[in-house]
């Protein structure tokens, strides 16, 4: 008997709908404004937001009500109808910006991977999947913030130049685990 669970979650930063088209995590493909399609948000501070998120599915099997085996899925996507910018206030720095918080969302995709590969199939498989799950989310959304907090969400150039550093060395860590497109 074979018996399949799936769990489908999204994190989102600065987004709580999900909406419309969805660009999966690629290497080869940098984002551009046009992919920002979400109303703008004029009274925002902000003169663009980035909605990433991680979507994570899994299924288990059984056999004689044990669980037997498990396969896991992680991926890396930016929500273009939550993501938006005021044209007047951004420029291609702002778009690199805002282009390293999508990179952080799949460094954070490829760590997950990394993780999931380690886990042994156990009866309480389920619990660690979702108990790994939602602690990948909260590192996602800590580094997120402290991204933004140091990069003063671009303004210091000298931070997002580190931060840049930072994110392509560890993309390149975890190469082994990147999105397949």
């Amino acid at each position: 008997m074979i018996t399949r669970f799936f769990l489908i979650l999204v994190v989102f930063l600065n987004s709580s709908v999900i909406d419309g088209e969805t660009i999966e995590w690629n290497d080869a493909k940098k984002l551009s404004w046009a992919d920002f399609k979400g109303p703008k948000q004029t009274e925002s501070d902000a003169a663009a937001v980035t909605a990433s998120g991680i979507t994570f599915t899994y299924s288990v099997r059984k056999t004689d009500n044990r669980i037997t085996d498990f396969d896991a899925q992680a991926e890396a996507y930016f929500y273009t109808e939550d993501s938006w910018y005021i044209e007047d206030r951004c420029n291609d720095h702002i778009l690199a910006h805002e282009q390293l918080h999508f990179d952080i969302t799949e460094l954070h995709v490829r760590i997950f991977r990394y993780r999931l590969a380690r886990l042994q199939v156990s009866q309480n498989i389920k619990a660690q999947l979702n108990t790994l799950h939602k602690a990948v989310n909260k590192e996602l959304a800590d580094m997120q913030s402290q991204y933004d907090t140091q990069s003063q969400n671009s303004i210091n150039k000298e931070e997002q130049a580190k931060w840049a550093a930072y994110v392509t060395e560890n993309l390149k860590k975890f190469e082994a685990y990147k999105s397949q497109q």
